[in-house]
């Protein structure tokens, strides 16, 4: 054997100049817990869609401003009664075994997701259980695609396009064996499946044949999509202490970081801090029905005894920004109206209290611990707020799992409770307005307020859809059933190293990201 030799430094730095080139095109993304399943909008949760909707795609997909905007398909247009859709499919679109896209694809998904067997979390949204039917789908031609609903639907698109029905992508039929049971998905997004070692990572590759769609930058799950690395690791680090620590050293280019780490992270040379807001709502919720907080006025007590802007900026550290609406800051939707919100005023309060006949009576909220949720934060801030007005206020912690049960019974005073994102304002206020009778889980029972929600189900012309959401914020800050603090704001860092990746509704977008230099 033929040896040469070679100083020591520089031995070391010639294998350390190999791992980078090596390493260069290698994206590693932290997340607290493994995926559920690589199968869309199946067996899932808000991290699993996170790594999914990296490899597939649906029809059509959420703009940043929560509308919905063309994706698979280039065009979208609806019939004059509102009750047909037409979808042209882009061209030159592929799968990632290279077969080409047509509308046969779309059809043979279609009858997969409403196959029972399927387990398609989103089904009863189009089978007619939740009000809506979908009643045909057909393919003219291999680019066209015409769905039929038996009634107007302001929020078709929108279901088409939720992340938690993993975008209603559109899959090759090589991802389900012969007798339907499922392989893997072979989709058409920028990253394709490589690998998944359960417990471990999730290892993706860069689809070379992907066409992204038009725009100059991403915008929600639409826009520019190109793959710019050749594979991303989706490690499972589920101690934020053991995440912080890679990141610091470099073994780890993004992930997301606690809060209270965010002002010591800030100051560390190779990372970059963000926090990407989101369409959850951090929320005070009031049993309307309960012998004490049936009274509106001691409702608005408790509003005016709180100094929402600080209960804010303590419960999340700072990156919040206070929204008293259930419509989300960065929604299309967020105009004046809905910008209004609770004002403190302890002196009314008190006025408030007498008049409501308030006796002293404790009046109990329940919060948990969990992590990236301010539930006992919120409280604790709440509790002393509440009691500097004379509010006889106590906090009970629960397990999230009892606090749920709860929640979905009725039987509590106030939670302090956070809802997952609606980005459309109809579903948003249908996830906490209904009637209670026949369903204990809702917040806000009232008649007016629900005519005005279903409305605007019916309703797809924006600004009459406007007015609509604007009467409703009007009516819940009179009503009061519930405060709406503000919309979820994680604490996310990546190395400096890393240019354009991005985190929408919680969730890590890996196209548009590039690695440059070395670790």
């Amino acid at each position: 054997m033929h040896h040469v030799f070679v100083p020591r430094a520089l031995a070391l730095s010639l294998a350390l100049a190999a791992i980078g080139s090596a390493q260069a095109e290698l994206l590693t993304v932290a997340q607290p817990a493994d995926i559920r399943s690589t199968n869309p909008g199946v067996n899932r949760d808000n991290t699993t869609d996170g790594v999914v909707l990296n490899i597939v795609e649906g029809l059509v997909g959420y703009r940043e401003n929560g509308t919905v905007g063309p994706l698979l398909a280039k065009s979208v247009d609806l019939s004059e009664d509102g009750l047909t859709y037409t979808f042209k499919l882009r061209e030159g679109v592929k799968f990632h075994n290279g077969a080409p896209l047509t509308s046969a694809d779309v059809l043979w998904n279609w009858q997969r997701y409403m196959d029972p067997k399927t387990d398609w979390r989103c089904r009863s949204d189009f089978d007619g259980r939740n009000g809506l039917k979908v009643t045909e789908v057909s393919a003219p031609d291999a680019q066209t695609v015409v769905m039929k609903l038996d009634r107007k639907s302001a929020v078709f698109l929108d279901s088409l396009a939720r992340t938690d029905c993993g975008m209603t992508a559109i899959l090759s039929k090589d991802s389900v064996a012969a007798d339907g049971s499922w392989i893997k998905p072979v989709g058409t997004g920028p990253f394709a499946l490589k690998e998944w070692k359960r417990g471990e990572y999730t290892l993706l590759s860069a689809f070379k044949d992907y066409v992204s769609p038009a725009g100059d930058k991403p915008d929600g799950y639409v826009g520019s999509k190109r793959p710019l690395v050749d594979e991303v690791k989706f490690l499972v680090v589920p101690d934020p202490s053991t995440s912080k620590a890679g990141l610091m050293s470099g073994a780890i280019d993004a992930g997301q970081i606690t809060s209270t780490d965010v002002a010591e992270l800030k100051n560390a040379q190779r990372l970059t801090v963000f926090s990407p807001h989101d369409a959850t709502k951090h929320t005070l919720l009031f049993q309307t029905q309960d012998p004490v907080l049936k009274n509106v006025k001691l409702r608005q007590a408790i509003a005016a005894s709180l100094d929402i802007p600080q209960v804010v900026a303590a419960a999340s550290e700072g990156l919040g920004q206070l929204n008293n609406s259930a419509v989300y800051a960065g929604s299309a939707y967020y105009k004046d109206a809905e910008k209004r919100t609770y004002k403190y005023d302890p002196a009314r309060a008190q006025q408030l209290l007498k008049e409501a006949g308030y006796k002293g009576e404790p009046i109990v909220i329940y919060a948990n611990k969990r992590a990236h949720v301010p539930s006992y934060q919120v409280a604790v801030m709440a509790q002393a707020m509440m009691q500097a007005v004379g509010i006889n206020a106590k906090i009970e912690v629960l397990e999230w799992a009892t606090q749920l049960d709860r929640y979905n019974t009725g039987k509590y005073q106030i939670s302090s409770f956070t809802y997952s994102s609606r980005l459309d304002p109809a579903l948003s206020f249908e996830q906490f307005a209904g009637d209670k009778a026949k369903q204990p889980r809702k917040v806000w029972d009232d008649p007016a307020a629900q005519k005005l929600i279903d409305e605007s189900f019916l309703e797809s012309d924006p600004a009459k859809r406007q007015a609509l959401f604007d009467q409703l914020h009007a009516l819940m800050l009179e009503q009061t059933p519930l405060l709406v603090l503000y919309n979820g704001a994680d604490a996310w860092a990546n190395s400096k190293r890393v240019q354009g990746f991005s985190v929408w509704e919680g969730k890590p977008r890996v196209w548009e990201t590039k690695v440059v230099g070395g670790k």
